[in-house]
This record gives structure tokens, C-alpha cells and sequence, in this order.
């Protein structure tokens, strides 16, 4: 293993997610400025994620260009479009930039997991997990960080959140690993053999999406609406995805242990169990029980992108892409579907669907080929 590559991509992972997925974090705030209703939340967070849907090309292009410019690039357009975030004063300038955003992501993320795996050997899960971390982390800190900018400075100074990773851009260039790009007629893919497999695992993923992307818009909406402050709402964010580290590295832990197929199961279960208490507990039992629902949360994150990789041998980035990115594009527009029935106070019923929805996807696991269960690389 290449420890200082590791540890620049996932840096990288940190900085690129951070900037891309800070806004739930002062969404409140930014609807108030914008003269928005509770409603356009979910068209927001829609236009953040949607652009993720590329992914599937943008992992294609990867394997096809190699080297390593879009993965640089990714965290060139992340950054500079989430530190802009705050010059946006119209609606329409906002969602440009949000879709931006997005764009970078789909860059960033099929080629950088690429990168992670040529520079590891053995223990794919636990060191997927530990790249995955980082953007983990980064999701987590920066909505509160966000937050904290807002209060004391004000919306014009986001631009702040978004100057780490300028500055990491040529570090990123010197340290990413130059991947070889795959030379000649590519290898055919056998999409009559994946289409099974690929369609269960976009749905489940698109569901976990859903399910991640709602929780982070609507809580803090829901804590701001119950009187909470702007930075204590972001605070909630910050515990479910910072513990939820846990679940991310014990899940492709777990994943190289007892197959990846039963983490999925465990984690549909215990996701759809914890959202239900979430809706109605109040001060500080809103932190106790976000801990254990990030955990629950993010065990599939690492097991899910090797499933992808594997059911596309032939083309692992767009695998990967497909298990993140196209999934992250339909769980943008499944939220989009599901903001239309908020209410100006009532979020009970959206967040119900959504652990309904959440709870089917475990008798799903059982429709995925008993080869993806699990493979020691």
C-alpha cells in the first residue's frame, strides 16, 4: 500500500465533499435569503446531486483517458463552485452553481476510486472504507463550519469553505497516481449478464440515497422550524455523519468478514428502525439518536461500490459510478419528488416514506447474484 497517496486522496475526498455538501448546514439561512418557502429545499439539494447521475460517464471517460486530470479537476470545480455559493443572490444563480457542483463530483469520484484501488493491495473493503472516511468527514464538519461562517460573518464569506481544496488542487496533481489508460477497442461489456444485478443494485442504492440526502436536508429545516438555531440544526448533521465513520469503516470491515450482502440487510433494518425516533425526540435526544442512525447509514457505503466494480469487471470506474453516482442522481430526484409533499411545519409524513421505503430494501439483498456476496481481492 501507497500510504502517502492514501492519504492525499483521501484528503482530497475530504475537501471535495466538504465544499460539494455543506449546504443542508445553512439551508435554512440561504431560503430566508432567497425569499424561499420550505418547499424549494428539496429542489435545491435536487440540483446539488443530480449532476452526480454522470458518473457512470465520467467513469467510463476515466478507465478510457486515465491519467489523473479529472479527478483534479473534480476538486477544482467542487471547490470553487461550493465557495461561490454565497455570491449566488437569485435563485436560477444558485441552482447554476449547485449544478456545477455536481459536475465536479461525478469528476471526482469514479477516478479517485480508481486510484485507491490500484494503490492498495488486499483488503479492498477496509481500505475503500478508509478513503470513503474522508468524504465522510468532510460532509460531516464543513455544514457546521458553513454555519459558523454565516453567523459571525455572514453569507458572503462561504467562499471560505471552498479555499481548502483551491489550495489542495496542486498537491492533488503532484500526488494522485497517473492511471493507465486503456488502450485499443475496449472490452465488451456484457450488459445482457450485469443488467440484473446493476438494476438491483441502483435501486437499492437509490433508495439509501434518498434516505441520506432527505435526512440531511430536513432535519435541521425541522429543528429551525421548532425554534433551533442555525448551528445547533447543522450540529445534528455534523454527529450523524462524523459517527457515521464508524459504520463506514466497520462496514467494509464487516464486508471482508461475513460478505457484503448481509452488511446491506443489517443496515436497511437498523436505518429504517432509527428514523422513526428521529422525528419526534427533542434537545439533546436528537444528537443521541443521530449518532447510531449514521452508523446505520453509511455500513453500505464501501460494500456497495465493490459490489459495483464487480458486477462491471470489464470497466470498474463506471461500476463504481453506477453504484454512486447514477444512485446519487436518482435519490436527488426521488427527494425532489417527496419536497413537493412538505408542509410549511409538518415533516412527519416525508420522513415516514422514507423509512418505509428504506425498511423494503432489505428483502431486496436476496435478489443479487450469490457470486457478489463476497470476494477477497
Amino acid at each position: 500500500m501507497d500510504r502517502r497517496r492514501l492519504l492525499g486522496l483521501t484528503w482530497s475526498h475530504l475537501l471535495n465533499d466538504g465544499a460539494a455538501n455543506y449546504l443542508p448546514g445553512v439551508l435554512p439561512a440561504m431560503l430566508v435569503s432567497l425569499h424561499d418557502p420550505v418547499r424549494m429545499a428539496g429542489v435545491l439539494i435536487a440540483a446539488l446531486t443530480i449532476g452526480q447521475a454522470l458518473q457512470p460517464v465520467t467513469g467510463w471517460l476515466a478507465d478510457r483517458l486515465g491519467g489523473r486530470v479529472l479527478v483534479v479537476g473534480g476538486l477544482a470545480i467542487s471547490s470553487l463552485g461550493g465557495g461561490l455559493f454565497g455570491e449566488a443572490h437569485s435563485t436560477w444563480l444558485l441552482l447554476v452553481l449547485l449544478l456545477a457542483v455536481g459536475v465536479g463530483n461525478a469528476l471526482f469520484h469514479p477516478q479517485a476510486l480508481a486510484a485507491v484501488r490500484s494503490v492498495v493491495h488486499g483488503r479492498h473493503g477496509l481500505f475503500t472504507s478508509a478513503f470513503l472516511v474522508g468524504g465522510e468527514l468532510g460532509r460531516g464538519i464543513w455544514p457546521t463550519v458553513a454555519s459558523l461562517v454565516v453567523v459571525h460573518l455572514g453569507l458572503g464569506y462561504l467562499w471560505l469553505v471552498g479555499l481548502p481544496g483551491l489550495v489542495t488542487v496542486p498537491l492533488l496533481a503532484h500526488l494522485a497516481p497517473r492511471l493507465p489508460a486503456k488502450s485499443g477497442s475496449p472490452q465488451r461489456i456484457q450488459w445482457r449478464r450485469h443488467t440484473r444485478p446493476m438494476v438491483v443494485l441502483v435501486t437499492y442504492q437509490s433508495i439509501r440515497s434518498l434516505a441520506i440526502y432527505a435526512l440531511l436536508t430536513f432535519i435541521p429545516i425541522l429543528w429551525h422550524l421548532h425554534g433551533g438555531s442555525l448551528v445547533s440544526g447543522a450540529s445534528i448533521i455534523t454527529v450523524m455523519l462524523v459517527v457515521g465513520v464508524v459504520g463506514n469503516l466497520y462496514g467494509g470491515h464487516l464486508a471482508d468478514k461475513i460478505g457484503r450482502l448481509h452488511v446491506l440487510a443489517v443496515s436497511s433494518v437498523a436505518t429504517a428502525a432509527l428514523i422513526v425516533p428521529i422525528i419526534y425526540v427533542h434537545g439533546a435526544w436528537i444528537w443521541v439518536t443521530a449518532a447510531p442512525l449514521g452508523i446505520a447509514l453509511f455500513l453500505t457505503m464501501s460494500p456497495s461500490i465493490l459490489i459495483g466494480q464487480d458486477i462491471f469487471p470489464e470497466n470498474r470506474s463506471m461500476g463504481a459510478g453506477i453504484a454512486l453516482g447514477l444512485a446519487n442522481g436518482i435519490g436527488a430526484l426521488l427527494v425532489l419528488a417527496i419536497g413537493q409533499t412538505v408542509g410549511t411545519r409538518d415533516l412527519t409524513a416525508p420522513l415516514w416514506m422514507i423509512a418505509a421505503l428504506v425498511a423494503a430494501t432489505a428483502p431486496l439483498v436476496l435478489a443479487f447474484p450469490k457470486h457478489l456476496a463476497h470476494r477477497k481481492a
